[in-house]
């Protein structure tokens, strides 16, 4: 035992046989535990707080000279005590640690509630439960910066826990990282036990004497670079006030008891602020664009983000924009992810090594996937596995750190992306990769065409000779699909196109025509209807190209208000239609022309092409497509200002649809429900009905909500929210204006403008 701390036991233990007590006496009478004053005396422990120095001053009754002599010996053993290397010797670079405020915040909040417990030795222990050590478990993706949140968080944190504060490096790794019992013996030497202590207790009684010690003393223990939880369980002390934080690329889901921190990238704020600490503030502020450009294409990684700073640092001839260009190439920007010897690959590479066969072999063919995440059904196709294998695999890889989950869906790191790639070409076959990839392909467009005809007329429930690993027993299961691997099916149907599959496309851009209502301002339905118009046209079938020319001009008009070139489409559709003397797509060829001329204001001709498209429409007996002229023909009324008759026209449109009764498609039936209430508010609208103007609007909304079509939901809270506050009802106009700013990605961009302008107007009056 050191000098300081055994004079401090020295003067304790004289002053307890000069008040003639025992261990246990004095015990009874401070509060201190006899464990406590015992390691004291042997100078086990650190000398003591000053309030647990009162306590045992106060049980042995010491006058004046007597109890400063204690306390002074108790300042001396701390101000000379133990300070083990580790978080006061921080590696270099920790100086320029920028962001993670939440995840700090939320260590110093963790390090409070350690700090708060007693622990066995004080006096505020007496009769209490013992207290138990707050774990932190810290884990991410290889390069987020664990060990440096750790040390910094140390560094910060170190006032409160006066009995030291340890950093040991698990190497975990290594081939053969060091064990439990290695580490144990590490920590036990830190703190200062005697060999002599050491090799009485043996191995064997190492981890009681590690319990023990760390049980009675405020310390804080960082366990960096953890390999598994078997290497980390017996390093967990069961009681006392300490602190553990462990770092690991792992999640160490088998923990239990701990708190968890996961790390991910840096916000884009934060990855811009870190390179200009690495570059200089002056250069940084020179070409903000051109920084913002490199810390993207480092994914705002910081193992990433640290490498293309200090490289910029060491080269002070080159511009920030030829970095930015020189990581725009995908082939090469892990190749100049490297200064000296760190390389971001090689950080990855450690991971990868550690990988079952299965889930490397996923990990590389994840590389495939177009889109930014993925489903377990998705990722199955690439290696052939079943289902649960596949989850199996996936869920390998989260632990590893390797890939991210949210929900159900699962997502590479760009860089972790282009590492799996020149893992997929160093290690497989150009024929294997090819085949996986078409396989991934045609499983996404047949589940496409079987997910999107939900929405059709004549379809509906898959056929029951559909055999998926995807659930689509219901429409709204069809469209979370539809939506979630959107990014996915539309690059294989981009395949598809560019391999002169022409048929392959039009079929899928069939399947998806009524679901294009649900999914309105996704922003790929233009080139989506394109596409497979030209396809059509390769194909030499009039019929077909003027189905997918009307498509595209519906798509023009209503994604995209480019109301002239969808004019143009409709003319095209309408020739092919009399080409090949179809008079159903020559009235749907009328219905849009009659709708961009509404939408230009030229309502005489809108008006000649909804009598045209109505008499074709009912010449054939197609409800759905005269449905939609007369629908078309109450919005002309109310375009040209002519509310009164425009009511009148949405009312007998609306007892069309509840005759028609079952012989209108559902999905069909609904929209067009929906638009019409949506239309007799709007005309209350301008008849200056308020109350009856917000019954209609308000089930508008509420049948938008109920479909999950956010696109018309933002355009008829809109509606909604004008209306009430024309009807003086401000805080319904604000909750309703609230929440169409609030919806999200898939809303309108003009309903949400619109919104937050009426909102502005509302605050201002």
């Amino acid at each position: 035992m050191t000098g300081e701390h055994a004079a401090f036991g020295a003067v304790l233990r004289e002053l307890r046989l000069a008040a003639s007590l025992t261990i246990e006496g004095l015990a009874e009478a401070s509060g201190v535990s006899v464990r406590g004053i015992g390691d004291l005396e042997r100078g086990r422990r650190a000398a003591p707080q000053r309030r647990t120095v009162a306590a045992l001053a106060d049980g042995l009754g010491l006058e004046e000279a007597e109890r400063e002599r204690l306390l002074a010996a108790a300042r001396a053993g701390r101000g000379t005590g133990y300070s083990p290397a580790g978080v006061r010797s921080f590696p270099r670079g920790i100086d320029d640690f920028v962001g993670r405020e939440r995840e700090l915040a939320r260590l110093a909040e963790l390090a409070g509630r350690a700090a708060a417990r007693p622990v066995p030795c004080e006096p505020a222990a007496a009769g209490r439960p013992a207290a138990q050590p707050v774990v932190v478990a810290v884990s991410g993706p290889p390069g987020t910066g664990k060990t440096t949140l750790a040390l910094h968080a140390a560094r910060e944190l170190a006032d409160r826990f006066p009995d030291g504060q340890l950093v040991l490096d698990l190497r975990g790794m290594d081939d053969a990282p060091p064990g439990p019992a290695e580490l144990m013996l590490g920590v036990l030497k830190a703190l200062q036990v005697a060999d002599r202590e050491l090799a009485k207790a043996g191995p064997q009684g190492h981890p009681g004497l590690y319990r023990q010690l760390l049980a009675d003393r405020r310390c804080l223990l960082v366990l960096d670079n953890a390999r598994d939880e078997a290497q980390i369980r017996p390093l967990l002390p069961g009681a006392g006030a300490t602190m553990v934080v462990v770092t690991s690329r792992r999640m160490l889901t088998g923990l239990e008891s701990v708190q968890r921190l996961p790390l991910g990238e840096l916000s884009e704020e934060e990855a811009a602020a870190f390179l200009g600490t690495l570059v200089g503030a002056e250069r940084a502020a020179a070409d903000p664009e051109s920084l913002a450009a490199v810390a993207r294409r480092c994914g705002h990684l910081p193992l990433a983000l640290r490498v293309a700073g200090n490289w910029l640092a060491t080269r002070t001839g080159w511009s920030v924009r030829r970095l930015a260009d020189r990581l725009a190439l995908d082939d090469r920007r892990l190749d100049a992810l490297a200064a000296g010897d760190v390389r971001v690959s090689a950080a990855f590479d450690l991971s990868y090594r550690q990988l079952t066969p299965p889930a490397a072999r996923l990990f590389r063919r994840l590389a495939l996937i177009p889109g930014a995440d993925t489903g377990a059904a998705c990722a199955a196709q690439l290696t052939g596995q079943q289902l649960f294998d596949t989850e199996d695999a996936l869920e390998e890889l989260v632990e590893a750190g390797l890939l991210g989950a949210d929900r159900d869906r699962y997502r590479l790191h760009d860089l972790l992306r282009l590492f799996a790639r020149t893992r997929l070409e160093a290690e497989e076959k150009a024929e294997d990769t090819e085949r996986a990839r078409a396989a991934l392909d045609r499983w996404l467009l047949d589940t496409t065409i079987v997910a999107g005809r939900w929405f059709e007329p004549d379809h509906g429930a898959p056929p029951p000779t559909w055999q998926g690993m995807v659930d689509l027993s219901s429409a709204d299961r069809g469209r979370q699909w539809l939506q979630d691997e959107g990014a996915n099916w539309l690059a294989a149907l981009r395949t598809a196109a560019a391999a002169g599959e022409h048929a392959r496309v039009v079929e899928v851009a069939e399947a998806l025509h009524w679901f294009s209502d649900q999914w309105i301002f996704w922003g790929h339905w233009p080139e989506i209807f394109d596409t497979a118009a030209r396809c059509a046209q390769a194909l030499g079938d009039p019929l077909l190209e003027a189905t997918q020319l009307n498509y595209h001009a519906w798509a023009l008009l209503l994604c995209e208000s480019r109301f002239d070139d969808s004019l143009d489409r409709s003319a095209q559709a309408l020739l092919a239609a009399q080409r090949a003397a179809d008079v159903r797509q020559q009235a749907w060829a009328h219905v849009y022309r009659a709708w961009a001329f509404r939408k230009l204001r030229t309502y005489a001709s809108a008006a000649e092409h909804t009598r045209l498209a109505a008499e074709l429409f009912e010449g054939v007996g197609d409800l759905h497509g005269s449905l939609q002229a007369k629908h078309g023909d109450g919005l002309s009324l109310l375009e040209q200002g002519l509310p009164e008759e425009a009511l009148a026209s949405f009312r007998r449109t609306l007892a069309f649809l509840d005759r028609a009764g079952d012989r209108i498609e559902p999905h069909s039936a609904e929209i067009t429900r929906l638009g019409l209430h949506s239309g007799m508010g709007s005309s209350y609208v301008r008849m200056e009905r308020w109350e009856e103007a917000v019954v209609h609007l308000q089930t508008a909304v509420d049948m938008c909500r109920d479909s999950g079509n956010t696109a018309l939901e933002s355009r008829q809270l809109v509606h909604l929210g004008n209306a009430l506050l024309s009807a003086g009802r401000r805080a319904e106009a604000r909750e309703a204006l609230t929440h169409c700013v609030r919806l999200g990605p898939d809303a309108d961009p003009q309903g949400i403008a619109d919104a937050r302008g009426s909102l502005a107007r509302l605050e201002t009056h």
